[in-house]
Formats: C-alpha cells, structure tokens, sequence
C-alpha cells in the first residue's frame, strides 16, 4: 500500500499476520503503518464530522406542503413556498414584501415617532398608504400577464405605470384582434412567408398591426391638430391617456388607467409599431411633437413629492421600465419596498440583472428596505404574487363601475 510521505511515497506490505521468519522487525513495521492509519483515520474522521455550531433561534426551517388533505389547499400551498427554498422562498419573500407595501399605513410611523413629522390632517383623513410603482416589460402584455395587471388599475391598487412601447400597443391591439399561442421552434422563415410575427412561443399575425394603425393614424391627426390649434404640448404619457380613452373598452389596461387616472410613462414611446406609425405618419402629415422633457419632470416628481407617502416598486422583467422607476426613486433616496421579478444574470453588468443591492448602492433603494428579487418567469411569478396579496385585500363594495 502507498501512503504519502514528503515528496514522495512510502511502500509499505500489508498482511493480516506476520509472515513466517520475518520476527519482531515486520511487528515494528506493522505497528508503524497502523499508526499512520489511525492518523489517517481520525483526520479524515474529523474533515467529515465536523461540528455544528447552534442556528439562531427563531431560525427557519425547511418544510414544503404535504398535500395531505384530500382537497389541495393552495392558499397552504403558496404560503409554504417562503420555506421551500430555493426560488420558492424568493417568491415567498416577494409576496410578504408586497404586503409589507400594502400594510404600511402613515399612522403607524406617527405612532413611531409622535407625530413630530406628519400633518395631522394627513393623519386623520383617509389613510395615507404607500405610492406603488409598476414597470414591465411588452412582452408581459402579450402574455397573460395582461389580465394581472388590467386587475390592479381597474382596482386602483397601484399608482403609477411604466413600460414600453410595446407594452402600450399590444394592449390596444388585444382590444382589436387575439394574440395566439404558438411555440418557440416555430420556424422564422416559414412565419414570415405567413405574415405572422413569434414572441417566444406566442404568434401575432401582422393583420393586427394593420387593424392597429387604421385606429391610431387618425389619431395622430387629430393630435397635430390640437397641438397647431390649441397649442397642446404632448408628452408621452398624455398620448398614452388619450389612447386609454379613446379605445373605450373595458378589456384594455389603458382604458382603466385613464378613467382612473392613472399615469403610465413610455419614454421609449417610439421604439416599437407606434414608432413606425409615427415615422410614416412625420412624410404623410409632418409637424406633430412629442416632449419627453415633460414626462421625465412628472415621473421624477410622482417620487419626489410622494411624501409623506412611502414607495414601493414592483418591476417585472428588465430594461427600461426597471431603470426609469429606480431612477425616479433615487430622487427620494430610494424606494421603502421593491420586488424584482426577471430571468436576467448580473455578471454581464446589466442593469436588467442586477441584484436590489446593487439599487441600493446609487440610492435607488433605500439602505434599510428588505427588498427582494425572483429569479423566475414573470409570467408564473406574478400573478401567484397578486393572488397572495392585492387579491386577499380586494373589496367587492368598492369595485369601479
């Protein structure tokens, strides 16, 4: 057998008994490599059984749902994620850091502090709650997200949007024609000879488009017109609320953020099928401005006079929408509560990917919030997150007609 010693190796023959004529000089060798074994033995007995030190009381432990009733209980269900681990708890932790958003209450820091700070008609008026922030990405709108996020502005449980360009008009173009699951190995070519468009693994046949612009071209118009008449400066935001109404139907996120008055903010405005519109429309009936000054001065200022107000933000997938929001915030020294919810890596230096932390370092999120970041789709994540919070706070007596 070979034990190492130094540099190199130590040959040593092994045989359960002396051999015949060999004496006291192969004992004293046998009981040299037993010691070196039983040195072996305990270090690597120590390596393997190594001490525990004693978990901090209160420690949470693993444990996921047993499905041990006959019928699944799924509140149980989604409840127990928090201990499941994994990106289960960071769902868990989610869905408590959104009710944490939904619980705040600016009596509780008058409580704290006496009132030293806060206008008492602030106080003993309606409740003053947090000033909730939603960004997410186009595709989000494509998908059945759509109907999540339809259910929070026709409720009024968030306050401000943010998105993309195709985040505004896949909206309105599910108003006018269906979006269709297709899959992600659909062929482009093959798409393309059909005149259907593939996002991921849904299909949008580009006669939506067509339908899209028969209703926006006009529009268009009319605004050139308001704007050389009236002398009506459009930013963004107000061609998106101009949109909500004039689509009047009830099936449409914009349409209840406008009779909600609800702001949503599209910087990128042009950066989809409203920008070709809009480029075509500049040859056709030139002249029509659109001020994105504006709309940046509004979106800092929704953060910046929040007070007394917290904020919270939940932002799905990344880009634009998850910076415009944090950057707002930053102007306040940063959000009370965030969530993210994307599929985006950080070692690539990617605002999409980064970690809250990284938030917290500019002031995007303040130094003393518990924020949180999914690492999950968020077309599963999210609206598991609305049934566990702003579904369990909704109230049927004060549903919009």
């Amino acid at each position: 057998e070979h034990f190492p010693c130094g540099g190199g190796e130590v040959l040593v023959p092994f045989h359960p008994f002396p051999p015949h004529g060999r004496g006291t000089s192969w004992t004293k060798q046998g009981t040299t490599r037993r010691t070196v074994v039983s040195a072996a033995m305990e270090a690597a007995a120590e390596a393997v059984l190594q001490r525990s030190s004693e978990m901090e009381d209160g420690t949470p432990h693993v444990q996921g749902y047993a499905f041990e009733e006959e019928e699944t209980d799924y509140d149980k269900l989604l409840e127990s994620m928090v201990r499941s681990g994994f990106q289960a708890t960071a769902l868990g932790r989610a869905m408590d850091e959104v009710n944490r958003m939904l619980d705040w209450r600016l009596e509780h820091d008058v409580e704290d502090d006496g009132g030293a700070n806060c206008d008492e008609k602030e106080v003993h008026g309606d409740p003053v709650r947090t000033k909730i922030f939603l960004g997410f990405t186009s595709n989000l709108i494509s998908s059945g997200v759509r109907e999540s996020i339809l259910y929070l502005v026709k409720n009024r449980m968030v306050d401000v949007l943010v998105t993309t360009a195709g985040g505004v008009e896949e909206d309105f173009i599910k108003c006018m024609a269906k979006t269709y699951l297709g899959d992600f190995s659909l062929k482009g070519k093959d798409l393309r000879e059909k005149g259907m468009n593939r996002i991921g693994n849904l299909v949008v046949p580009n006669d939506n488009y067509c339908k899209f612009e028969d209703w926006f071209v006009p529009i268009l118009d009319q605004l050139l017109v308001e704007q050389e008449r009236e002398g009506v400066i459009w930013t963004p935001s107000k061609i998106i609320h101009r949109l909500g109404k004039e689509i009047d139907c009830t099936e449409s996120v914009y349409y209840w953020c406008y009779k909600n008055n609800i702001p949503v903010y599209c910087p990128a405005l042009t950066d989809g099928s409203m920008g070709d519109m809009i480029y075509f429309h500049a040859f056709k009936n030139p002249g029509l401005q659109i001020d994105i000054v504006g709309d940046i001065v509004a979106m800092n200022n929704e953060a910046v006079y929040a007070k007394p107000r917290k904020t919270g933000i939940i932002i799905l997938g990344g880009g634009l929408p998850k910076h415009h929001i944090c950057n707002a915030n930053l102007m306040k020294n940063g959000a009370d509560f965030a969530v993210f919810v994307n599929t985006a890596q950080e070692f690539d230096g990617s605002d999409s990917g980064a970690r809250p932390d990284e938030a917290v370092s500019w002031g995007k999120i303040r130094a003393d919030a518990s924020p949180v970041k999914v690492c999950c789709d968020a077309t599963i994540a999210f609206p598991l997150i609305v049934a566990q919070t702003f579904k369990k706070r909704f109230k049927w007596d004060t549903r919009p007609s």
